[in-house]
């Protein structure tokens, strides 16, 4: 276990890393495209991804860094779409809310709320009519619970017996408004997808060692059952929904919220207690970040000096 606690750190602070990167270099104006961080969330993407091997599939939402870099997605490739390269993961074309990497097993990035949901469960379906052993994982927001699809994704998974892991992030804001404006306190996803046939787990998502045990033999039972599962995790993010910024002074999250969610940062956590464990030193630590920067400074190098698409690529490989 000290092995993988240290793996999942390692993991949680280079997604961390990377992204304070990105919002630190992104008033330069060369990423022209929207970014949603996933600074505060990695724990959900990191437990879970440890759990699944190269050939499972995942498909993500609007933030998707995370998830991205965590299933083994190409960093090059993901900071060049940041800055609209031809060598980015979807040719410079899609951006940040467009991230792709087949052979890592990132299917799908889609920024439409809800829009996940069904392609995963599409993937799915084609893994089970194919009789592959793999699943698929599909993250979404808890704004998304609110579109019709994921109640229709639901009951077509359960009624098909579908490999697919149902991955909730709840961080209790859609953009401003909090849960309370938009669902009522009587209202539980799973409770709702127990309704529809399909077992439910909720677990703190902040928690990284409590996902990735929990989550592991969540996946081995759907792999070995074919029956879907939906796992809840409450979290926090820690800047605006869209952007590199702060946005605490605008007082849609009172103070207290806010210093209780930081207080309970997954990564400060783990690593306080690899430290008293003695499963991990400070200079081990250190030796992490230096390694992590220099992959860093690498990527948004690659990114620099990559080439804009041609024009003549404009029209090539758009689907509607």
């Amino acid at each position: 276990m000290k092995k993988i606690e240290k793996k999942l750190l390692f993991k949680m602070l280079r997604i961390r890393n990377i992204e304070q990167a990105i919002a630190d270099n992104y008033k330069f104006q060369k990423m022209r495209c929207p970014v949603h961080l996933s600074i505060g969330q990695e724990a959900p993407a990191v437990g879970i991804m440890e759990n699944l091997r190269k050939n499972d599939k995942i498909v993500t939402a609007h933030r998707s860094h995370a998830h991205y870099l965590a299933k083994g997605g190409n960093l090059n490739s993901m900071i060049a779409e940041l800055h609209g390269k031809s060598s980015g993961c979807a040719k410079g074309k899609g951006g940040s809310m467009h991230l792709i990497d087949l052979e890592a097993g990132v299917s799908a990035a889609v920024p439409i709320v809800g829009s996940t949901i069904p392609i995963g469960v599409g993937i799915s379906w084609n893994m089970k009519l194919r009789k592959m052993k793999n699943i698929v994982v599909i993250f979404f927001g808890d704004g998304a619970t609110e579109e019709g699809v994921f109640l229709e994704s639901l009951d077509f998974a359960s009624l098909h017996s579908l490999p697919v892991l149902f991955v909730c992030e709840n961080n209790h804001f859609s953009v401003y408004s909090p849960l309370s404006n938009r669902q009522s306190k009587k209202r539980d996803i799973i409770k709702i997808a127990k309704a529809i046939g399909i077992s439910g787990s909720k677990i703190h998502g902040n928690d990284v060692l409590s996902i990735y045990k929990k989550s592991k033999k969540i996946i081995n039972n759907i792999k070995r059952n074919t029956k879907p599962h939906i796992l809840l995790l409450d979290t926090f993010r820690h800047l605006e929904h869209c952007g590199p910024n702060n946005d605490n002074h605008l007082n849609y999250r009172s103070k207290n919220y806010i210093r209780k969610w930081l207080d309970n940062c997954p990564i400060q956590n783990l690593k306080k207690k690899l430290l008293r464990n003695k499963f991990v030193t400070h200079a081990q630590i250190k030796n992490y970040e230096n390694k992590i920067s220099n992959e860093i400074k690498f990527a948004f190098k690659y990114a620099n000096i990559s080439k804009f698409p041609e024009k003549k690529y404009l029209l090539k490989n758009i689907y509607a």
